[in-house]
């Protein structure tokens, strides 16, 4: 009797890993430019395949769909760049300085320092994602996933403070989590900076303030 026959084993070099990692970061890049030239609705997936030179199968298989896309386009934005996402949030430098940092006023400051930044790169896109929900379904489930991540990452932030007594006395997580989940909003910045004319340095500086004063004990003002 012969020896059973073992099935190959599927072999991918590290080559051809690290082109298709570049692949992706490359049809991310291209989506997000047409989603910020066009709007969500007048971007088609063959004209991001075509930004990024590549067939337009190549997009499906990575992505699945164009909500889909659209979802690695804000992750990206949010970590500062498609490359950045990839990395475990906490192993970012910026988030491993605030989560090092002992001062609490001090974490604040650091935090609110990423804002402006994130804010800038992603209203573009969120106004386009906020104009084709009607349009796409799936954009629905998007925003309501970007919201999620946002609420659990800025709950961990309010968790840690909490953890190390620097919250101010008598208020709740949830409700330093809601606080902090607001003032730190697109809708907030838009209204302040796009709105109103405010520079990032002003919105930076409030944002600081106000948080600092929102969430810790008056004795560390």
């Amino acid at each position: 009797m012969s020896d059973a026959v073992k099935p190959r084993r599927r072999y991918e070099s590290p080559r051809r890993q690290q082109q298709a990692a570049q692949t992706r970061r490359d049809i991310v890049a291209a989506a997000g430019k047409l989603f910020r030239e066009r709007g969500y609705s007048a971007t088609s997936m063959p004209m991001i395949a075509s930004e990024a030179e590549v067939v337009v199968e190549t997009v499906y298989r990575a992505f699945g769909s164009k909500a889909g896309l659209f979802r690695a386009v804000m992750e990206g934005v949010l970590a500062g760049g498609a490359s950045r996402a990839e990395v475990p949030v906490e192993e970012r430098p910026a988030i491993r300085a605030i989560i090092e940092e002992p001062d609490p006023r001090r974490q604040i400051e650091l935090y609110a320092a990423t804002q402006p930044g994130i804010h800038r790169r992603a209203g573009s896109l969120v106004r386009a994602l906020l104009g084709a929900i009607g349009i796409d379904p799936e954009l629905m489930a998007v925003r309501d996933e970007m919201e999620a991540w946002r609420l659990e990452g800025q709950g961990r932030f309010i968790g840690m403070l909490a953890e190390r007594g620097h919250l101010r006395a008598g208020l709740t997580f949830e409700v330093a989590r809601d606080v902090f989940w607001t003032l730190c909003s697109q809708e907030v910045y838009d209204l302040l900076v796009v709105a109103r004319d405010w520079t990032a340095e002003h919105y930076q500086q409030w944002l600081t303030v106000a948080l600092q004063r929102e969430l810790l004990p008056d004795d560390r003002m």
